[in-house]
C-alpha cells in the first residue's frame, strides 16, 4: 500500500512539473491565471508579442492562443452582429430613471452576446463582432445638445450617468467569482463630449473643477462600484496631451481608483499622434505606438502598434513594458473561459435561443414604455379614448425603422413603427397616414422600388430583375443559382437565398429594367451589407462596402417617364450574420404637404411622428443637411420643413398630440405653446410603435423623466467647443429651459408629505432621508423620486443643486409608500481650493420630489418639494479620500 501511495505522489509530481513546464501551460488549471499568462508571454517571441496588443490578434498555434478579435458593441444590445433584441437607444434608456430596469436589460444583452459567441465558437468563426468584449458604455456627459454623439449616452448628469453606468456594466459583466460573462468598456476617457468634427486635434483644458466635478466621477464609479474590467481612451488631447498617450489620467485609473482591467484606445486614435492635422505631437508612427504603451494604453483599435517593433529596436520602449500589456490583454481573456474547457465556464451552457427570445422581446416593450417622458398634456387631452373611429398619422417618423433603431445598434426580427402600434391598438378605426415631409429638405425618404417599375429585359414582358447567385463573395465562376426576383427587397440573415448558396458567403447580380411612370429628380440608391453597388446604363450610382452598418447610399437621377433604363446591382456578403440588399428610390412628390392635409382633415385625432433621425446626428454625417455638421447639430429645433407641416396641421383644430423621436434634446418652442400634448419617445427600440400606442391610448401611464435639459435656444448656452461647465445642465444653467432635467408629466398625480431628515449628521457619515409618496389620482403609475443636494452658504464653488438619490416606485391609484433614500459622505461633500472633498461643516439644503426644485407656473411638474438644512455636529471638517 505505501508503495501504490509513494508512486502516485511520484506521478502527480511528474504531471504537474509537465503540466507547469508545457506548451500548453495557458490550458494548465492547476495553476492561477496570472501564472498563466506569465508562462506564455515567456515563449513568445517579440512580434508575437506585439500581434497580441492589435484588436484584430492573429493566433498563435505554437502556443495554442487562438485568433481573436477585440472589437464589438452593445450600447443598447448585442450591436451590428444580425439578429438581436433592440433596446431604447442609450439615452432612452437613461429617461426611465431606472437603475434595476439598467441591469435587467444588460443581463439580457449579455445572455444573448454569450449565446452568439458560443455560436460563433463553435462555427470557428473569430472576425470583428464575433467576440466577449464590448466597448460599451458610452458614460461621456452630454454637456452640449449639439453633440451627435449625445444620444449614446446617459446625459448631462454625471451620477445619473455614474449609476446607470455601473448597473449597465455589473448586468453585462456577470456576477462569477471566477469568468466574466463579457467584459465591459467605460468610455471614453476623458472629457469628450464633441464637436465631432475636430475630434482627431481637440485640444481640451478643462478647469480641475470641472474635471473632477463632471467629467471623470462616472468612469470613477464604473472602476470603484462596477469593477469594469476596461476603458476606452478618447480621440482629443487633454491638457496637450492626447487622451490615449496620457500617463496622467491611466495614473489616475490604475493608481487612484484601483483600475486592474486594460485601456483601449479609440479606432485610429494612436494615428492622430502623428498625423497632418491630428495632434501631431511626434512624427512617426513607431514613436507614437510607444508613446501610447507607455501611457498605459494596452490595446491599439487601429494599426499603429505594429510598429511597435521598430519602437523596441530604437530605444523608444522596452519589451519588458510591451510585456505588461500583453499579459493584460491575455488575463482578460483567461477571465472569458477562452483558454479553458466549456464545462468549467458557467456562461459558455448559454444558447442561442436567448436571442430575440419572447422574454427579451416582452423586456425591450417595458423598457420603451418606461423610457417615455410626457413633456406636455394640457386639458388631459391624453391618452386618447380607444374609442375614435378616425385617426391620422402622420411624419417622416411614422414608419421610419431607423427611427427605432438609432446607432450602434442590432437588428430585430419584428420591428414595430408607431404606425403599426396605433393600427394594432385601434384594429376597428380607421387609420390613414401621409409622410407629410421629408425629415429634412435634403434627406431623401427612400423607400424600395416596387416590382412593377422592374422589368427582366427589354420586351417588358415580365416584372422582376434577372438575378444570379455565385458560390462565393467573389462573382467568379458559373452562377448557381438563377431565378427572377420580382423585387430587390431581401433580409437573409446569416441564411442566404437558399441551396445551393453558401449563406455565410456568396455573391449575387441583378440585372434588367427600370420604367418610371413620372417625368422629374429621383434619388436612387441601395443598401446592402458588406457591398452594395447600382448601375443605371452602364453608370455607378452608388457603391458602399464595409462591415459595421449597412448604411444606404443615392444619388439624384433625372428619369422620364415610360424610359427604359438598363439596371445593374451587385451584392458580396461574408459572414455579417444580416446579409441584407435593397433596391431604393425616392419619387418626386411636391405634394407631401396638402396629402398630409387631407388626411388630417378628416380625422378625429392626429398623432405628428417627428423629429430626428440617426441618419441626421451621430458620430458621422451621412448626408449634407442645413443645421447640421459631421453628426453634430447646428441648430436644435426641428428642421424647418418638419415646423412648416406641424404649423398647418396644427391650424387644422383638430386634437393633436406630438410624437418627438430624437436622441437630443429638441428647442419645440412654438410646438409647446402651440400643441396640447407632447410626447419624448427618443429613439425607442423595436417595441417603441407599441409602446407609443400604449401611451396615447391609456394602456401605459408615462412615468419617464428627462435626463438632460431642453434648451429654448441655443443662444442660452456658451461656444460649443467651450469646455467650461458653467452656463450649462441644470446643475450650472441659470436661465430659463423649455423643459427641466428631471421633468416628466405622468395621468395621475402624486403628493409627498412626512418628510424625514436628520437635523444633525456627524461628519463621515451616511444620512437616511425619508418621505411618503402617494397617487391622488385617478391611474396607476410610476413615480421618480429625485433628492436633490445644494450648498448654499458655502465658501467654496459649487452647483446650482446636484442629483444624488433617486428611486422609480409603482402606486396604484389611492396608494402611498415610505420611500428611503441614502445620502453617502461623498454626497454631501464639497471641493474645497486644493480640489480635495470635504464636508466642511456648512448648511446642506436637501430637496426631494418628483421633478427639480422649481416654480409649478413654469415647469407645470404634478410634484411638491421639500427642503431641510442640516447642520454638521460640531462643524466638523472631514476630508474624504
Amino acid at each position: 500500500m505505501r508503495l501504490k501511495i509513494v508512486l502516485f505522489i511520484i506521478s502527480l509530481m511528474s504531471l504537474l512539473y509537465w503540466g507547469c513546464n508545457t506548451s500548453k501551460s495557458s490550458e494548465n488549471n492547476l495553476l492561477s491565471f496570472e501564472k498563466r499568462v506569465d508562462d506564455l508571454v515567456a515563449k513568445m517571441t517579440l512580434d508575437e508579442k506585439v500581434s497580441q496588443l492589435r484588436y484584430d490578434s492573429p493566433a498563435i498555434s505554437h502556443l495554442n492562443i487562438p485568433e481573436y478579435n477585440w472589437w464589438n458593441e452593445c450600447l443598447h444590445g448585442v450591436g451590428r452582429s444580425g439578429l438581436a433584441t433592440v433596446f431604447p437607444q442609450a439615452i432612452g434608456m437613461a429617461a426611465m430613471w431606472d437603475d434595476q430596469m439598467m441591469f435587467s436589460i444588460a443581463d439580457a444583452v449579455s445572455d444573448e452576446a454569450r449565446g452568439k459567441y458560443n455560436k460563433f465558437h463553435k462555427e470557428g468563426k473569430r472576425g470583428i463582432y464575433h467576440g466577449l468584449t464590448f466597448w460599451t458604455p458610452n458614460i461621456n456627459i452630454f454637456r452640449d445638445p449639439r453633440w451627435g454623439r449625445g444620444m449614446e449616452t446617459y446625459g448631462e448628469d454625471p451620477y445619473l450617468s455614474g449609476e446607470l453606468g455601473v448597473a449597465y456594466i455589473k448586468g453585462l459583466q456577470g456576477d462569477d467569482s471566477t469568468y466574466f460573462k463579457l467584459v465591459a468598456t467605460a468610455k471614453h476617457f476623458a472629457v469628450h463630449s464633441g464637436p465631432e468634427s475636430n475630434r482627431h486635434s481637440f485640444n481640451v483644458k478643462p478647469s480641475q473643477y470641472d474635471f473632477l466635478e463632471t467629467y471623470s466621477s462616472q468612469f470613477k464609479m464604473a472602476v470603484l462600484e462596477a469593477d469594469v474590467y476596461s476603458v476606452m481612451c478618447a480621440y482629443n488631447r487633454l491638457d496637450d496631451l492626447p487622451c490615449c498617450g496620457n500617463s496622467q489620467l491611466s495614473s489616475l485609473l490604475r493608481d487612484d481608483w484601483g483600475f486592474d482591467g486594460y485601456i483601449v484606445s479609440d479606432c485610429w486614435a494612436v494615428r492622430d499622434f502623428y498625423e497632418q492635422n491630428a495632434h501631431e505631437v511626434v512624427n512617426t508612427k513607431a514613436e507614437a505606438a510607444a508613446m501610447s504603451v507607455k501611457a498605459g494604453t494596452d490595446l491599439n483599435c487601429g494599426d499603429s502598434y505594429p510598429a511597435l517593433v521598430e519602437a523596441v529596436e530604437k530605444g523608444y520602449v522596452s519589451e519588458s513594458e510591451i510585456d505588461v500589456s500583453v499579459k493584460r490583454l491575455l488575463l482578460a481573456r483567461m477571465k472569458l473561459g477562452m483558454f479553458d474547457a466549456d464545462a468549467k465556464v458557467p456562461y459558455a451552457s448559454i444558447s442561442s435561443d436567448v436571442i430575440d427570445s419572447e422574454q427579451h422581446r416582452l423586456l425591450a416593450l417595458q423598457a420603451a414604455r418606461k423610457s417615455m417622458v410626457l413633456l406636455k398634456n394640457d386639458d388631459h387631452l391624453l391618452p386618447f379614448p380607444k374609442s375614435l373611429k378616425k385617426v391620422a398619422v402622420i411624419g417622416p417618423n411614422a414608419k421610419h425603422i431607423e427611427a427605432l433603431l438609432g446607432n450602434y445598434n442590432g437588428y430585430p426580427s419584428h420591428p414595430i413603427t408607431p404606425l403599426e402600434g396605433i393600427k394594432e391598438k385601434l384594429p376597428n378605426a380607421k387609420i390613414t397616414y401621409a409622410l407629410g415631409c421629408k425629415h429634412a429638405k435634403e434627406l431623401p425618404y427612400l423607400e424600395v422600388i416596387p416590382g412593377e417599375f422592374l422589368y427582366t429585359d427589354e420586351t417588358l414582358s415580365k416584372h422582376g430583375l434577372k438575378a444570379e447567385y455565385y458560390r462565393d463573395s467573389t462573382f467568379v465562376g458559373d452562377a448557381v443559382l438563377s431565378r427572377i426576383d420580382e423585387e430587390l427587397n431581401f433580409k437573409w440573415w446569416d441564411k442566404g437565398p437558399g441551396e445551393p448558396v453558401n449563406g455565410d458567403d456568396f455573391s449575387a447580380v441583378w440585372t434588367g429594367y427600370l420604367v418610371p411612370d413620372k417625368t422629374g429628380e429621383y434619388t436612387v440608391g441601395g443598401q446592402g451589407f458588406n457591398f452594395f453597388s447600382v448601375q443605371i446604363d452602364d453608370e455607378v450610382v452608388c457603391e458602399r462596402g464595409g462591415v459595421h452598418d449597412p448604411i444606404r447610399k443615392y444619388k439624384q437621377v433625372y428619369l422620364e417617364a415610360g424610359k427604359k433604363y438598363k439596371v445593374r446591382c451587385s451584392f458580396k456578403h461574408k459572414n455579417s450574420e444580416y446579409a441584407l440588399a435593397r433596391l431604393l428610390w425616392e419619387v418626386p412628390n411636391d405634394d407631401l404637404q396638402k396629402d398630409a392635409i387631407d388626411v388630417a382633415s378628416n380625422a378625429d385625432a392626429i398623432v405628428l411622428c417627428m423629429g430626428l433621425s440617426p441618419l441626421l446626428e451621430g458620430e458621422e454625417m451621412k448626408v449634407e443637411v442645413e443645421g447640421f455638421s459631421g453628426g453634430d447639430r447646428v441648430a436644435i429645433g426641428l428642421p424647418k420643413v418638419q415646423e412648416e407641416l406641424i404649423k398647418k396641421i396644427v391650424a387644422l383644430n383638430r386634437p393633436t398630440v406630438l410624437v418627438l423621436m430624437n436622441g437630443s434634446a429638441l428647442a419645440v418652442n412654438w410646438e409647446d405653446k402651440n400643441i396640447s400634448s407632447i410626447l419624448e419617445a427618443w429613439y425607442p427600440g423595436q417595441a417603441g410603435g407599441q409602446a407609443i400606442a400604449d401611451v396615447l391610448f391609456g394602456d401605459y401611464n408615462p412615468a419617464g423623466r428627462l435626463p438632460l435639459t431642453f434648451y429654448k435656444s441655443l443662444d442660452q448656452l456658451p461656444d460649443f467647443e467651450n469646455y467650461n461647465m458653467e452656463g450649462r445642465t441644470y446643475r450650472y444653467f441659470k436661465g430659463e429651459p423649455l423643459y427641466q432635467f428631471g421633468h416628466g408629466l405622468s395621468y395621475t398625480t402624486f403628493e409627498y408629505s412626512d418628510l424625514i431628515v436628520p437635523s444633525e449628521v456627524f461628519a463621515g457619515e451616511a444620512l437616511t432621508v425619508s418621505v411618503d409618496v402617494a397617487n391622488t389620482g385617478k391611474y396607476d403609475g410610476d413615480e421618480v423620486v429625485q433628492l436633490y443636494v445644494s450648498h448654499p452658504d458655502s465658501d467654496y464653488k459649487v452647483a446650482i443643486r446636484s442629483l444624488k438619490a433617486f428611486k422609480r416606485i409603482h402606486l396604484k391609484a389611492g396608494e402611498h409608500q415610505t420611500v428611503t433614500l441614502t445620502l453617502q459622505p461623498e454626497d454631501m461633500a464639497v471641493l474645497n481650493d486644493d480640489y480635495q472633498y470635504i464636508i466642511d461643516g456648512a448648511p446642506l439644503k436637501v430637496s426631494v420630489g418628483g421633478c427639480q426644485p422649481c416654480e409649478e407656473a413654469i415647469i407645470q411638474q404634478k410634484t411638491i418639494e421639500s427642503n431641510v438644512n442640516i447642520q454638521l455636529i460640531d462643524n466638523e471638517v472631514l476630508v474624504l479620500k
